[in-house]
């Protein structure tokens, strides 16, 4: 499995892993991260985007691109509206987290190309 498929594994198992715990356990998430429903359907949704597209190279290197894009609108749109406009909460330490991960699957997804290696 290349990179790009590793990348798009690891962050879906992650993002669906936060959006069940936050669905399961009430208050900030690892005492860290406001969550609500929405947001936790969001990160299951996105999880589950991100674990399709480690079925093939190409389809990671392109979910990589379009959920990295969309995941760094949510981190900028926290700075302008923390609450998102009253439907979930976007500030706070949840900025950083799409901040960083939108910025790995969009490198992953630019960075990694659909040829075969040599190696």
């Amino acid at each position: 499995m290349g990179m790009a498929r590793t990348v798009s594994a690891v962050l879906g198992v992650v993002y669906v892993a936060l959006g069940v715990v936050g669905f399961v356990f009430d208050g900030p998430l690892l005492g860290l991260f406001d969550v609500n429903d929405l947001l936790n359907l969001v990160h299951v949704v996105v999880g589950g985007l991100l674990l399709y597209g480690s079925t093939a190279t190409s389809t990671a290197i392109g979910v990589s691109r379009q959920v990295g894009l969309a995941l760094i609108l949510l981190g900028l749109l926290g700075f302008v509206a923390a609450d998102g406009f009253g439907l979930m909460p976007l500030g706070g330490n949840d900025i950083w987290l799409h901040l960083s991960t939108g910025a790995i699957l969009l490198a992953n997804g630019v960075f990694e190309t659909d040829a075969p290696s040599l190696a």
